[in-house]
C-alpha cells in the first residue's frame, strides 16, 4: 500500500507560476494593443501625406472626401489649407 502526502511547496510553486504566466499574458495584449495603435497613427498620417499629393495633381471630389473623411475637416478650403502645411 502506498501512501502519499502532498506538501503546501508544491501548491505555492504552481500558484506562482500561473499568477507569472497571467501577468505575462496581460503584459503581451498590452504590448500589441499599444503596438497596433501606433501602426493605426502611423497608417493615418501616411494616407493623409498621400492624398494631398494626389490632391495637389488631381483636384476632384473623391480626394477631397477621401482626405475629409481622413483629417475630419469639412470644407474644401480648410483641407486645402491643411494639405498646404503638410506639403510644405
Amino acid at each position: 500500500m502506498k501512501f502519499e502526502l502532498k506538501t503546501e511547496k508544491e501548491n505555492y510553486s504552481k500558484s506562482f507560476s500561473q499568477f507569472f504566466w497571467v501577468v505575462f499574458i496581460l503584459t503581451l495584449i498590452i504590448i500589441l494593443c499599444d503596438v497596433s495603435l501606433k501602426l493605426g497613427t502611423i497608417s493615418r498620417s501616411y494616407d493623409i501625406d498621400y492624398y494631398c499629393r494626389v490632391l495637389s495633381v488631381d483636384k476632384s471630389k473623391p480626394q477631397f472626401k477621401k482626405l475629409s473623411r481622413l483629417s475630419r475637416l469639412k470644407s474644401k478650403q480648410q483641407i486645402w489649407e491643411f494639405c498646404m502645411k503638410i506639403i510644405k
